[in-house]
């Protein structure tokens, strides 16, 4: 039997093949919610994993080392600090040990946990954030800025949180006129894309609150959608026809009018969630209550969107959690790892792409994003963006000690006031005071006491008061900056401009 040349479309990832891990590598016993909400109801980096369980009364979700392995005791102590069920969890880009977590008592908390896991109830959060006003369903951590976590609520509200103060930076309260069903940040965190149940997708800068771009009815279908941004900026969707079909389509964010590609799938009636790898440019789509994970790979040649394969097995997925790549397994070719959620259990399925070398494939694995934040909360509170910092995977990642800092300083600082921009000079002038002032209290201290460990009390009391005028610096700022749109508008409107 003859091949023509060119028929068979060259890709590395073309032979990846799925497998699941046998069953002692498993997590028995796991009680995964009931919860009704379209959510991965999972997650994962390379020290934990986290689970959206049952709890009798309240919510909870069990945190264990990713190492664990058996029955899951059910004296295993959780994470039980909400009042009503969890909704959604993800884990902070920059410190493995800090998870946020969303729920239907209407507030979002933040939680440290400890290196090697829970060896008692956590019930007492490091940040309690409190703005919306239904139960909120999603929470996605900014890629590159420390500490910016994006909330989105049964109250149509988007809300951004600078996590280090516990303040509200940015609400949107009416770019959604119906239930958001998910949001993405772009790579370098500048702007997001949300998909509604009025069908839109957006395209959404949440510092200046504008919508920046729309595209009616995505999917045509009244199931819910399902949005990812890419690494090019691309963004590829997941929804339903009008015949109830399955799709996936592919989105230009320069031009929304038509989709780059569409591919049906099947009419099942499982919402498919996207799973999405900058370094491969591969997307996984997991369906709840399906038995089968579909894995694609996106280019810039026609038809775009290559599907490669398909998991099958017996048992229905009631969610899935997504390794960090950071995460996977080098030394085996492992590109990708599915914590797939069954109803008493947790399997893990690794992606692979076989290859006969022991050597490190660096074809397989380009840098990918490290933990090092590239910007802080304040630099892209005032309109900075950049990259994420990569690192290489070259020799395996080893996860380092928990961050004790990355939560550090959370001030309740005072509501913004109508002040001019003339106060708000000088009130950032009085921050650079109050900064130096502390700078000479304690070297003051440190002359008259000495000793080690007073150095290293007053370093960390001086890292501690720094933040927090850092913090009331860019506050003050971004509310100086609103101050002057909002007189810009009033003075158009009083000139008869609006």
């Amino acid at each position: 039997m003859s091949f023509r040349r060119g028929v068979v479309r060259q890709s590395k990832f073309r032979h990846v093949f799925a497998q699941a891990w046998k069953a002692e590598h498993c997590l028995d016993d796991v009680r995964v919610t009931r919860v009704t909400w379209e959510g991965p109801l999972c997650a994962a980096n390379p020290k934990f994993i986290a689970v959206i369980v049952e709890a009798g009364g309240g919510g909870a979700f069990l945190v264990l080392p990713l190492t664990k392995s058996g029955r899951v005791d059910q004296s295993t102590p959780t994470v039980c600090g909400h009042a009503a069920p969890v909704l959604d969890i993800q884990w902070c880009p920059h410190d493995d040990n800090v998870i946020a977590s969303a729920s239907e008592d209407c507030t979002v908390k933040i939680w440290q946990i400890p290196d090697g896991g829970l060896t008692a109830p956590m019930t007492e959060a490091a940040v309690n954030l409190e703005g919306h006003s239904k139960r909120v369903g999603i929470v996605a951590w900014h890629p590159t800025a420390l500490n910016i976590l994006l909330t989105a609520g049964c109250d149509n509200l988007l809300c951004v949180w600078d996590v280090g103060t516990g303040e509200l930076v940015y609400q949107l309260s009416d770019a959604h006129p119906d239930l958001i069903y998910s949001v993405s940040w772009n790579r370098e965190g500048s702007v997001i894309c949300t998909t509604c149940k009025d069908k839109a997708l957006r395209v959404i800068d949440p510092r200046r609150g504008t919508v920046l771009k729309v595209r009616e009815k995505a999917h045509e279908g009244t199931r819910p959608m399902r949005a990812v941004f890419l690494a090019d900026g691309k963004i590829l969707t997941t929804g339903f026809s009008r015949m109830s079909e399955r799709q996936l389509a592919l989105w230009d964010t320069k031009d929304l009018s038509e989709p780059m590609a569409v591919q049906e799938m099947d009419t099942s009636n499982g919402v498919l969630l996207p799973f999405y790898d900058p370094d491969t440019n591969m997307v996984y789509l997991c369906g709840k209550g399906d038995c089968t994970i579909r894995y694609f790979e996106v280019t810039d040649e026609s038809p775009y969107v290559h599907f490669l394969s398909l998991y099958s097995s017996k048992e229905p997925q009631r969610g899935a959690g997504f390794l960090s790549k950071r995460g996977v397994d080098v030394n085996k070719c492992e590109i990708a790892r599915f914590y797939k959620l069954h109803e008493r259990k947790v399997e893990p399925i690794s992606m692979t792409v076989p290859r006969k070398s022991d050597l490190f494939q660096g074809d397989l694995y380009p840098d990918t994003a490290g933990l090092e934040p590239s910007l802080l909360a304040e630099d892209w509170i005032a309109g900075q963006d950049a990259p994420p910092l990569l690192v290489s995977l070259s020799g395996g990642y080893t996860a380092p000690p928990s961050k004790s800092n990355t939560l550090r300083g959370r001030p309740k600082l005072l509501p913004p006031t109508n002040s001019s921009t003339a106060s708000t000079a000088s009130s950032a002038a009085a921050s650079r005071e109050m900064e130096s002032e502390a700078m000479e209290q304690v070297q003051v201290g440190r002359e008259t006491e000495g000793g080690v460990e007073r150095v290293r009390k007053e370093d960390d009391q001086l890292s501690d008061i720094l933040t927090e005028i850092r913090a009331l610096r860019a506050l003050v700022l971004a509310q100086g900056h609103r101050i002057d749109v909002l007189e810009r508008q009033v003075a158009r409107i009083e000139d008869g401009d609006v």
